[in-house]
């Protein structure tokens, strides 16, 4: 059995049981696997990202003081449940400017294709205006990839381009839905 990469929107519903169905959804999944991991004697690590973390510190930090509230709650909850800290490092970023460079390859206006043009004339229209891409989830997806581990987002849609130039690389599951695969 694989590990697990969670993103940050999981992290949330796993958290607040406000969110329904989506929080519902998060600890029957979280439950299933517990079964199986007890069943097969086999454990299963759950990783938050350092990019994650970083989503994370901003969210809180750009809220409303009454919302700000539920900052030390939230950290108290991940910080309880341990997962593994991934941190950017030189595979991460050998596979990130893999990713990076086949979005490009695969999505790029032609004209834009040429050499000598600084990084932001290549990227910002292909990966965050046109494909709807955050700068944030290719980190997470190259993290997932460097360690081969299940990304678990509620993003499916916007990783969608991700997914084509992963060549079948990339698995991601949903909890928070119904389904979950």
């Amino acid at each position: 059995m694989r590990d697990f990469l969670i993103d940050t929107n999981i992290w949330e519903y796993w958290f607040n049981g406000n969110r329904q169905p989506e929080h519902a959804h998060v600890l029957k999944r979280i439950d299933e696997l517990k079964a199986q991991c007890e069943k097969s004697g086999i454990s299963v690590r759950v990783w938050i990202s350092s990019v994650t973390w970083g989503e994370i510190e901003y969210g809180y930090r750009v809220q409303v003081e009454k919302e700000r509230s539920l900052e030390g709650p939230f950290k108290g909850f991940i910080t309880d449940i341990g997962p593994k800290e991934f941190i950017v490092d030189k595979h991460v970023t050998r596979e990130y400017g893999r990713i990076r460079a086949k979005l490009f390859e695969k999505y790029g206006p032609n004209g834009k294709k040429k050499k000598g043009l600084r990084p932001e004339q290549l990227i910002d229209p292909v990966t965050s205006l046109q494909l709807r891409i955050q700068e944030n989830d290719l980190w997470i997806v190259a993290q997932a990839l460097t360690k081969d581990l299940i990304l678990v987002t509620n993003d499916r849609r916007s990783l969608r381009p991700l997914l084509e130039v992963t060549d079948g690389e990339l698995h991601i599951e949903n909890w928070a839905n119904k389904s979950p695969y």
